[in-house]
């Protein structure tokens, strides 16, 4: 009967707590912008074309999907190795994994340790001694004994308002968080290594095209010496060809510079130390740039972008402690109980007789707390209102960063279209005013500005070569990085 009773127990305290209700609001997924376009403007499908490779004219279809490895969209095998050796060894993500795993199994350990009973096994061994007086009559000697003890004891928190199902909820809503935040570092890091792949080439492309430029200047220096010596050149012109030439070679530790600390931080990104020589190098004409490209629409823009589901599950998390603190306002109802034996002999346990129980229960219910409970769940509603504020904000930067990117993009094609024309003009003009000066039909400060234009112009192509590159890397991260496509997404990210 003793069994019997404890069990019809814990059958109404589960009972009652699966029929309570949860005080507080209910979390609903904020609705999607009702918005379908991104730009003020109407959006480009697509951008002009260009001649070269790197020239080839980009379309943008909203019935493309991202896959989710689309670095390797730039046809590069060693840029794919290094994405994917990068999404293994790199700390960043390594700590944002860390990170998912103590917030999930945190969760477990609250959703076990508030919503099912504590079993707990003791055992006590004591002696004692009792004097007579605790039966009345202190003439009687003292008594003195050993009292052993071994029983099984429940402890249960009836959730009858929810309190608890929402601080579960919340921890719930913690993990979803990290989660999305892992897939935020992920998402990050292949564009930053794609990012630095490009920057090291394009730094190339400038290197080599400001090599040639001085390497040209060089020769035209002799030529210039020899007409000196020989009283056909004043010293002037030889000053000013020794000038440019100086000038340009100035150029070179510049962009060394920059191209040492690009290879470091690519080195950096993949988990590799910045002296790693096994880090490739890249050029551009090692990499294809995509011409098809995705372009979601922002109704499906916000579930796809893992900043925006971030602050989702935050909203969700503040959602579900205002419920918390709705429910600390009402009373709390704790059962106890234990079944057991008790003797004074150790080798009595559990033999006829000794059986020993009890069950109980406690009632805390709030009745003045000086105005805590009410200020703390108003501190709890205006934390929503932070959240909610937050999510519409990145909602808000999700559109305008697709905006500005598909603008660039457009913007990117145009510009390298005038480049290259530009770059083929002024590459006519230097070899004919070179013709010319040689025969003496123009003046050397004409050379040099000849010169001087090509230089820039080449290097300006270069630059617009390498930020179509570059966008349309921004272009995927701007629109998620296709993490919805990796296979076994949800075992990785919750593992």
């Amino acid at each position: 009967m003793t069994m019997s009773a404890a069990k019809l127990a814990l059958v109404v305290a589960a009972t009652l707590a699966a029929s309570a209700c949860a005080v507080g609001p209910d979390f609903k997924t904020p609705p999607a912008p009702t918005t379908t376009h991104y730009t003020r403007a109407p959006e480009p499908t697509g951008t002009v074309a260009a001649p070269g490779a790197s020239g080839v004219a980009q379309t943008f279809s909203s019935e493309r999907d991202i896959p989710a490895d689309w670095w390797t969209l730039y046809h590069s095998s060693a840029l794919d190795d290094l994405v994917r050796q990068a999404l293994t060894d790199s700390p960043t993500v390594q700590a944002a994994q860390a990170t998912l795993l103590t917030a999930v199994e945190t969760w477990k350990a609250n959703r076990g340790g508030l919503l099912l009973p504590a079993v707990d096994l003791q055992g006590q061994a004591e002696r004692q001694r009792e004097p007579g007086a605790v039966i009345g009559d202190p003439s009687v000697p003292a008594l003195i004994f050993n009292l052993f003890d071994a029983s099984v004891g429940v402890t249960y928190r009836l959730d009858i308002f929810g309190a608890s199902r929402r601080q579960v909820e919340g921890f719930r809503a913690q993990a979803d968080y990290q989660r999305w935040q892992f897939e935020a570092a992920r998402l990050t890091l292949s564009a930053n290594v794609v990012t630095a792949a490009v920057n090291i080439a394009s730094l190339h492309a400038q290197l080599g095209a400001l090599t040639d430029i001085v390497a040209s200047e060089r020769e035209q220096l002799k030529v210039v010496q020899r007409q000196f010596d020989a009283g056909a050149a004043s010293r002037s012109d030889l000053l000013a060809q020794q000038t440019q030439v100086a000038q340009n070679e100035a150029q070179l530790p510049g962009l060394e510079k920059q191209l040492a600390q690009a290879q470091h931080r690519l080195a950096v990104l993949v988990g590799r130390t910045p002296d790693d020589t096994s880090v490739p190098d890249f050029t551009l004409d090692q990499l294809t740039l995509p011409a098809e490209l995705p372009l979601s629409v922002p109704a499906k823009l916000v579930r796809q972008r893992p900043d925006v589901q971030a602050a989702e599950a935050l909203l969700h998390q503040s959602t579900a402690l205002l419920g918390v603190a709705t429910a600390d306002m009402y009373p709390q109802l704790n059962l106890t109980g234990s079944i057991g034996s008790e003797t004074v002999q150790a080798s009595d346990l559990f033999k006829t007789g000794s059986a020993a129980w009890n069950v109980g229960g406690s009632l805390t219910a709030p009745l003045f707390h000086g105005g805590e409970l009410l200020s703390l769940k108003r501190a709890a509603r205006a934390d929503l209102d932070r959240a909610t504020a937050e999510y519409r904000e990145a909602v808000l930067a999700a559109l305008q960063d697709v905006a500005d990117t598909l603008r660039a993009l457009e913007a990117d094609a145009r510009t390298l279209q005038a480049d290259q024309i530009t770059e083929t003009d002024a590459q006519d003009t230097l070899n004919m005013t070179k013709l010319q000066y040689k025969v003496g039909g123009v003046s050397y400060l004409a050379l040099l500005n000849a010169e001087r234009v090509y230089l820039q112009a080449r290097q300006s192509r270069v630059q617009a070569e390498a930020a179509r590159y570059a966008d349309t890397a921004a272009l995927f991260q701007a629109l998620g990085g296709g993490w919805w496509n990796r296979q076994n997404n949800a075992k990785e990210t919750r593992q």
